[in-house]
């Protein structure tokens, strides 16, 4: 029997529009190469356990189509493969024993630090790159390119919000839409300004910390005093979950005792940060003499599994294909991405931030002319509100007066 190498392909982390499409486009060009091919399944899981993984061989036929659907045919997970030196072996161990020659791994930080430890401990014997994926929009690509699944979750959850703008005028009440984005205010920020939400409130802009939900509150609190003042009693705020991780553990009562996953990282799903903010909000409200219907809504996990629009079709298939050609051509150790339209293998060593010893992470630019824009559309209260003949206008729907009004909400501005 002829001996084919054979190229293993599974996905760490959480889901991203566009996976299959990677799956598939790698798989294809691995096979028209010559390769055996295979998926397994639920990531580095049993990989990490030492453990002979479930295992699917990937043929023309399997993935022909599936560049088109949501979700992942190989499902995932998020086991660390890098946790310690045992469960690097492991891996290895477990890599060999189905023999893989080459890997890809579809996932987003931690996942390419995962699979730059293999390379470096198999010393090329495996070739092992990464092609990164994430909604949060937060990985330092070539050119400020998307992170793949980013364009999808964004046009799905501007739908969402649309609805929900919708319905707050219908029904007069405002939502806070607590957004994911652990590091990145991207996606909340994209969804707000592409559905003209009220406004967005997202990490990158409170720098220093920690964080004091006061100010969160204020925030959320003068664009309701705003609106109201210009007679629109209703309105979308979205707020990125990643705020939580700028706030002390005293601001969130409990946070210590959270849940985290594999990386430490805390599971911000756990940390009811959009009914605080909701108590919170309706209890400034209430001490202003305010009455408004405040309600939360999360989104996050609708927009992981869904159908990839066509920018993330496309996009996958080429990184896919990026992927094998670059571990064909003799690479390994690498980030996969696109630059000018070509595929360009990032090395972990360009990606690292030394202070943290973890990979960099992008974060919105506040001072860009895109940011820019998103704010001056926003309502939120600014310095010319505090001023006259503003300042009366907003304090008259509030129990302040002018001046307890401008003293109360100065630190908003």
């Amino acid at each position: 029997m002829e001996h084919r190498d054979t190229l293993a392909i599974l996905v760490g982390g959480g889901p991203a529009p566009g996976i299959n499409g990677v799956i598939a486009s790698a798989a294809i060009e691995a096979i028209n190469s010559g390769l055996r091919v295979v998926g397994i399944y639920d990531g580095y899981r049993k990989l990490a356990a030492g453990e002979t993984p479930e295992t699917v061989e990937l043929t023309l036929d399997l993935v022909s189509r599936i560049h088109m659907t949501g979700g992942s045919i190989l499902r995932t997970s998020r086991t660390n493969p890098a946790k310690d030196e045992a469960t690097l072996q492991n891996c290895v161990r477990a890599l060999d024993t189905i023999g893989a020659r080459y890997v890809v791994a579809i996932g987003g930080d931690d996942t390419t630090y995962g699979a730059a430890r293999i390379a470096e401990h198999t010393g090329g014997r495996i070739g092992i790159c990464t092609v990164p994926k994430t909604i949060d929009n937060d990985l330092p690509l070539p050119d400020n390119a998307p992170t793949f699944g980013f364009e999808t979750a964004r046009s799905v959850g501007t739908n969402i919000i649309e609805s929900l703008m919708e319905d707050a005028r219908t029904t007069t009440r405002w939502y806070l839409v607590v957004s994911m984005g652990r590091k990145s205010g991207a996606l909340a920020l994209g969804m707000c300004k592409a559905a003209g939400a009220t406004l967005a409130v997202i990490p990158e802009e409170f720098p220093e910390g920690p964080l004091d939900v006061k100010l969160i509150v204020d925030t959320l609190v003068g664009a309701i005093v705003k609106r109201a003042a210009a007679g629109s009693p209703h309105g979308v705020a979205v707020i990125a979950e990643g705020i939580v991780e700028r706030m002390s553990t005293e601001t969130l009562d409990g946070l210590s005792d959270v849940a985290r996953d594999a990386y430490g990282h805390v599971r911000l799903a756990d940390v009811p940060i959009g009914m605080l903010l909701r108590d919170a909000v309706r209890a400034r409200l209430s001490q202003l003499g305010m009455e408004a219907t405040v309600l939360t809504k999360d989104i996050g996990y609708e927009l992981r599994c869904a159908k990839p629009v066509p920018f993330d079709v496309d996009y996958t298939r080429t990184l896919g294909y990026g992927a094998v050609r670059y571990l064909l051509g003799g690479g390994s150790g690498a980030l996969v991405a696109l630059s000018g339209g070509h595929a360009a293998p990032l090395k972990l060593s360009d990606l690292l931030d030394p202070a943290t010893g973890r990979i960099r992470t992008r974060n919105v630019d506040v001072t860009s002319e895109a940011y820019a824009v998103a704010r001056s559309y926003m309502i939120r209260l600014d310095r010319s509100d505090l001023e006259e003949p503003r300042l009366a206008r907003l304090a008259a729907v509030t129990n302040l007066g002018a001046g307890a009004f401008k003293e109360s909400f100065a630190h908003v501005c």
